[in-house]
């Protein structure tokens, strides 16, 4: 015959008044808040609860009910083995939180990975003890930040956000733009980025950056780049489009990059970077611009490559209140810079002549005489590098005679005949008016199908709303993707 099953007996809020409560470790056990042992659950019974206390405290018969509650607040307020261990652990969680959010602000800003320890631990230090009045010995020794802490920290999300975007690039198309640079040390590096959709955008990426370690060869180029695209399983037919800075190793007729890929992924299509064309566009100059950039250049290397010429001009400009008091370099490679250089240079241009009175005559004068075309440059080089093309301010703050404008004038006529010669590519690319704006009344000499789909596009007010960010988030939103592919 089967045992017959025991009731189990629930806790009542009454049993507080004779002092008891409901046992952490076990609920169904009561415990008495006095000496704290803990009874079975047979126990759970008013008279028996009563009878301990009757027993064992009769000198609190007196306490009232908030007594015991109060005395049962500071029961659970106390802390259990657990929850210290799960305190602690969760310090250390925050911690190490804390540890790889400031490792992240570290290689954002490019400083040296001891500034964690050398620095910004101190300066945390500073704060709890000063603002906060805390100890703050405990929490910072939960920060590892030393310097091999802020570089794993680094490395490892470094991967995570590399193995992320190879993960997606295996299942999507993508463009892709590499460039090969030379490092001041001679050492060659080949970048690249990435353009793909991700969630309804457009995503650019770093994708890699690798060394060229013998030459910079097209066949070179292309190894390198597939050799990082089967490390990661990434289709090379993925890659629709490419672009390029158009040098021979790039865009050689038999052994440039481009053929090696097109062997590879014969539809991928190739486009000359447009801001490289720009500054192909920019470095062309007649003989006498050119003399004058000569004359700038000659003036920077002579204050800047002297340290003693450069502690001078320094503190002239500082005797003269100027806004700078250094002359900034530029490299032919870096070529945005020239731009910077130019501007840096005619801001400081009186106190340039002034130390050259005595330094190089020749070359001062030669300045004052191309002052006009130093104006003219700066401009030039400056909006070019920030894709403005419309103002001459220091010209216009310049006199100048008519030779000097037909000099100019011819110049911007040779860069707009040039512009349109590498553009010409761009410029005969015909994008249909109903791409850049659906909703407008085009005509569309379409197929009637198509005149159809953007009637009914057009009268739908609920898509019309989505148009307001500009085409490209409109069409690359999933619902119209898939109401007009």
């Amino acid at each position: 015959m089967s045992e017959v099953k025991k009731k189990k007996r629930q806790y009542s809020a009454e049993y507080i008044k004779y002092g008891f409560i409901q046992s952490r470790t076990n609920p169904s056990s009561p415990m008495c808040l006095i000496c704290q042992k803990t009874f079975s659950n047979e126990a759970m019974k008013p008279y028996r609860l009563l009878d301990h206390f009757n027993k064992m405290h009769s000198g609190m018969k007196d306490k009232d009910v908030t007594y015991f509650q109060n005395m049962e607040k500071n029961y659970v307020a106390q802390p259990t083995l657990s929850t210290l261990f799960s305190a602690a652990s969760k310090q250390d969680n925050d911690g190490l939180r804390a540890s790889y959010n400031i490792s992240l602000l570290i290689a954002k800003t490019g400083k040296p990975h001891t500034i964690g320890e050398d620095l910004i631990l101190p300066a945390i230090k500073e704060v709890i003890t000063t603002v906060l009045h805390k100890p703050a010995a405990d929490i910072v020794r939960k920060i590892p930040l030393s310097n091999s802490s802020v570089q794993r920290r680094i490395d490892e999300m470094a991967e995570n956000i590399e193995e992320s975007l190879c993960n997606h690039l295996k299942t999507c198309q993508f463009s892709i733009q590499l460039d090969e640079s030379t490092l001041p040390t001679n050492e060659a590096l080949l970048l690249s980025y990435v353009r793909f959709i991700k969630n309804e955008k457009i995503c650019q990426e770093l994708l890699f950056a690798r060394n060229l370690e013998t030459n910079t060869k097209g066949e070179t180029i292309f190894n390198t780049l597939e050799k990082f695209c089967n490390e990661k399983q990434i289709p090379l037919k993925n890659i629709m489009s490419i672009a390029t800075d158009g040098a021979p190793a790039m865009t050689g007729r038999h052994k440039g990059f481009i053929v090696y890929l097109k062997n590879k992924v014969p539809d991928v299509l190739a486009v000359h970077c447009v801001i490289h064309r720009q500054h192909l566009v920019a470095k062309i100059l007649s003989e006498r611009l050119h003399t004058s950039l000569y004359y700038v250049i000659r003036a920077v290397n002579k204050i800047r490559s002297n340290s003693l010429n450069d502690r001078l001009f320094s503190q002239l400009c500082v005797a003269n209140d100027e806004d700078f008091n250094r002359l900034l370099l530029h490299t032919e490679v870096r070529w945005l810079s020239k731009g910077t250089c130019l501007t840096r240079f005619y801001n400081l241009f009186d106190s340039v002549i002034e130390f050259l009175k005595n330094k190089d005559t020749g070359l001062r004068d030669n300045l004052i005489t191309s002052k006009n075309d130093i104006s003219y440059l700066t401009d030039l080089y400056k909006n070019i590098g920030r894709r403005e093309f419309n103002n001459f301010p220091n010209l216009a703050a310049a006199s100048f005679i008519n030779d000097d404008l037909v000099v100019y004038c011819q110049h911007l006529e040779n860069l707009h005949n040039d512009f349109k010669e590498r553009f010409q590519d761009i410029l005969n690319m015909d994008i249909p008016d109903w791409v850049l704006d659906p909703f407008s009344n085009v005509n569309t000499a379409e197929s009637s199908q198509l005149e159809e789909q953007l009637l009914e596009l057009t009268t739908n007010e609920e898509i019309k709303f989505k148009f307001k960010n500009g085409y490209q988030e409109f069409w690359l939103q999933k619902p119209i993707m898939e109401l007009y592919p």
